[in-house]
């Protein structure tokens, strides 16, 4: 549901199914009571993802704050280390550099969290160099998030015993390499749009085609980055492309590359294919919900 639909639809789903399992583990013996807050503790970490999608931070780090104290109360002592790097997307989304690398590196502290959390702070750490066009550091965090990802891959993967305990990933389990993909959007930002279009343009087509979600949300990002270099007629057709979908999703963070694509292809005001567009992209940007 959250790679088709509105927040607005999802998060009362979420919201209403979390409160289901606390209560129907409240009075729960072990180990079901651990197993059932810890699931319920997932469904509360969606939840604030959901809410970021909604465009409401206050209640995005409320929802995250709740799933760290399921996720404790079941015994699973990790999920506050995820929660760091949810925040800094949060300060991300801001352009708050300093504090998304803060938040990311909180995150990889402790050496006993698992590679997975500590893959996915250290790339969000890179995109908090990058917003902060620090070139080498970011490069650093992206070395260090895909030996981290790669050594977690055995964790997560579909050829474990089937009597082995697998938790829910975290993190998107719909792009196949997400460092590569991070990497596309931090060269971006580091204004080197060429290279960040030639990586964007192939892990996208990676992307499956009902993960809309995460297709519209890094396929923004490649629209933007095509405007950045210069390719006026491709950023207008690819955002064109992406506009359905963006205005079904009624996404905070898909909306915030559309207004970034607004500005920068209002460069080239006098284009035919920027005012063919532009009715279209501002009707979009003037839905309510964005």
């Amino acid at each position: 549901m959250g790679q088709s639909l509105s927040p607005s639809v999802v998060l009362p789903t979420v919201i209403t199914q979390t409160h289901a399992l606390c209560a129907l583990v409240g009075q729960a013996r072990e180990p079901v009571r651990s197993e059932g807050l810890k699931l319920a503790a997932r469904y509360a970490e969606y939840a604030g993802w959901m809410a970021q999608e909604s465009g409401n931070d206050k209640a995005a780090l409320w929802w995250t704050g709740k799933a760290v104290d399921l996720a404790d109360s079941g015994g699973d002592h990790h999920l506050a280390a995820y929660a760091l790097v949810r925040r800094a997307l949060i300060a991300l989304y801001r352009e708050d550099a300093v504090q998304t690398i803060e938040l990311a590196r909180q995150a990889q502290r402790s050496s006993h969290t698992p590679p997975r959390i500590l893959g996915l702070a250290a790339q969000r750490e890179a995109q908090g160099h990058a917003l902060a066009s620090d070139y080498d550091s970011c490069r650093r965090a992206l070395d260090r998030a895909a030996e981290l990802l790669d050594r977690a891959a055995p964790e997560s993967s579909s050829d474990a015993r089937p009597d082995s305990p697998v938790s829910p990933v975290l993190g998107t389990r719909t792009v196949s390499d997400p460092v590569a993909i991070v990497t596309g959007w931090c060269l971006h930002e580091l204004g080197r749009s060429a290279e960040a279009i030639s990586i964007l343009d192939r892990e996208i087509a990676r992307i499956p085609q009902d993960a809309v979600r995460s297709r519209t949300r890094f396929g923004m990002r490649r629209a933007l980055a095509h405007a950045a270099a210069g390719h006026v007629d491709q950023a207008c057709a690819l955002t064109e492309l992406l506009l359905a979908d963006a205005d079904a999703l009624d996404s905070a963070t898909i909306a915030a590359d559309l207004r970034r694509i607004a500005r920068t292809l209002s460069r080239w005001h006098n284009s035919p294919q920027v005012q063919q567009l532009y009715p279209k992209l501002t009707a979009s940007l003037q839905t309510p919900a964005l």
